[in-house]
């Protein structure tokens, strides 16, 4: 069995992203098995967008790369845990994390988390 196991998983595998210091849960992307082999060789995070439909590097109009310290399997070997140094917000968003908000009982939610920039500054765009 290949570790992780892509031919089980139809080729898409998540994966979550987590701050190797503070364990903070950064985001959950895609990883085919072009991404993952990138991924081991060059120790940025690389994944797969669906949206793209193509390989996505983790920083490439951002600037805020994700480097690799430690990559973890689950016991399915369908799912990755990348731990990673954090350069700038890991949420196109502006955000530390893609889970800055939180729902309550009621269901409704609230921004929880300060955004670090604007997107805008980011990827450019109208003001």
């Amino acid at each position: 069995m290949a570790i992780p196991d892509f031919e089980k998983a139809d080729g898409l595998i998540p994966a979550i992203t987590q701050d190797v210091e503070t364990g903070q849960v950064l985001m959950l992307a895609w990883m085919n098995e072009d991404a993952w082999r990138e991924t081991l060789a060059t120790g940025r995070a690389v994944y797969f967008s669906r949206s793209r439909n193509r390989l996505w590097r983790k920083g490439e109009e951002s600037g805020h790369f994700q480097h690799v310290c430690e990559i973890r399997v689950d016991c399915d070997a369908d799912a990755i845990l990348l731990k990673v140094r954090q350069t700038g917000a890991a949420c196109h968003e502006g955000y530390r994390s893609c889970f800055f908000r939180s729902v309550n009982s009621d269901g409704v939610s609230s921004i929880v988390d300060q955004r670090l920039r604007d997107p805008k500054e980011i990827y450019g765009g109208p003001s």
